[in-house]
Parts: C-alpha cells; sequence; structure tokens
C-alpha cells in the first residue's frame, strides 16, 4: 500500500483524478491512501438535500458520487481518501468504515482525548461534536472519497449547512481538544492505526 501527502489541492480535479484511477486499476494495481487538504468548498452526498444547505454565499457546492448530505471541506481539514481494492483485499465496506472511525479515535486517545464512532451517524465524536465525517464511494470493488478530520479548522461554514443532514449539530477540531499537530503530522500519526485497523503490518 502506498500513502501520499498531496498537499493542498482543488477539490474537483482531485475528485476526478480519485474516479480516474478507481476506473483504470486492475488486479495488479496497488492500493494507495491519499492526505489531501482543500480550499474551501460544500460537497452534497448522492442522497443531499438543498433544504440542508442553509446559506453557503461565496462558497462553492459540488454535488458528487459518495454517500451522505452535505459537508464542508477547508484549510485545516485532513482528507484521508483510502483507494483500495476490497474486493481483492477482503476488507468489506463496513470494516473500511470502522477503520476509518477507530484510527481517529485511536489517535486522540494518544491525547487522553476520549471520542467514539456512532453506528446511528457515521464519523467521530467528542463529547457530542463531530470531529470527523466519512463518507465513501464504492466502484468496480474499489473505495474512493473516505474522511475528513477536522485539525485546525475555521468552524464558520459549518453553520452555513446541516453538517452530514443533521440540524443544530456542532463541529470541533484537534485544535479546539487540545492537540496540537499540523496536517502533517496527524498524517503521519493517523496512518499506523489506520493501517492496524485494515490488518496491514507495513506499506
Amino acid at each position: 500500500m502506498k500513502t501520499i501527502f498531496r498537499g493542498r489541492q482543488d477539490y474537483v480535479p482531485l475528485w476526478r483524478e480519485m474516479q480516474g484511477f478507481t476506473d483504470s486499476r486492475d488486479e495488479k494495481t496497488a492500493d494507495e491512501i491519499w492526505f489531501v487538504e482543500h480550499p474551501p468548498v460544500f460537497t452534497m452526498g448522492l442522497n443531499a438535500s438543498d433544504e440542508h444547505l442553509l446559506a453557503p454565499g461565496d462558497i462553492p457546492v459540488v454535488q458528487i458520487d459518495r454517500g451522505g448530505q452535505v459537508t464542508y471541506h477547508g484549510p485545516g481539514q485532513l482528507m484521508i481518501y483510502p483507494l483500495i481494492d476490497i474486493k481483492r483485499s477482503s476488507i468489506g465496506v463496513r470494516n473500511l468504515v470502522t477503520a476509518l472511525e477507530q484510527s481517529i479515535v485511536d489517535l486522540v486517545a494518544e491525547f487522553e482525548v476520549a471520542a467514539v464512532a456512532r453506528a446511528d451517524a457515521p464519523g467521530v465524536y467528542v463529547a457530542g461534536d463531530k470531529l470527523a465525517s466519512v463518507g465513501l464511494r464504492i466502484r468496480r470493488g474499489s473505495s474512493f472519497h473516505g474522511m475528513a478530520l477536522n485539525v485546525d479548522i475555521d468552524l464558520e461554514p459549518f453553520s452555513r449547512i446541516n453538517p452530514c443532514g443533521y440540524a443544530e449539530l456542532q463541529m470541533t477540531d484537534l485544535k479546539r481538544l487540545g492537540v496540537d499537530l499540523t496536517l502533517e503530522q496527524s498524517a503521519e500519526r493517523l496512518l499506523p492505526h489506520f493501517l492496524r485497523h485494515l490488518g496491514v503490518s507495513r506499506l
């Protein structure tokens, strides 16, 4: 499995690149994990309702092909994109979601922060506030899209939507929880937990 920190990338070209990677891969293509940061953008999942897009203002809105409702991506948020042949690896979609969620639970536990995943609302929560959101797409037996971890992000844009379709849902980030990491440091510390939950011992 190959991991790449892509830095800041515009959302739509990166999304199209994920689609292209997924559509062109074959049984010998190595799995990859991309760590990315995006400029401000709202993304609307396949099931997203316009009623949850309250006041986007000058932030672009993009209709995309992942599951879930509307969410926000922006500077200070770490995107984790697992491009994995789940059919070949026999991971299963639910196990992939669990691996993403639990890797963040384990990461913040290193800093004595108690986080939980919820069966009724995918993602990771601390004292009821949402720290990370997850939305995947499976095509040709492989995953793309992934998880958004709020590291040190302006939370104001989340007030312009009902995050993930939930009115009054409050968001948080690592910085507000007393965890002082850069995006790169967050990726580096998250990766071993994620690989362990996937059952991958090394890259």
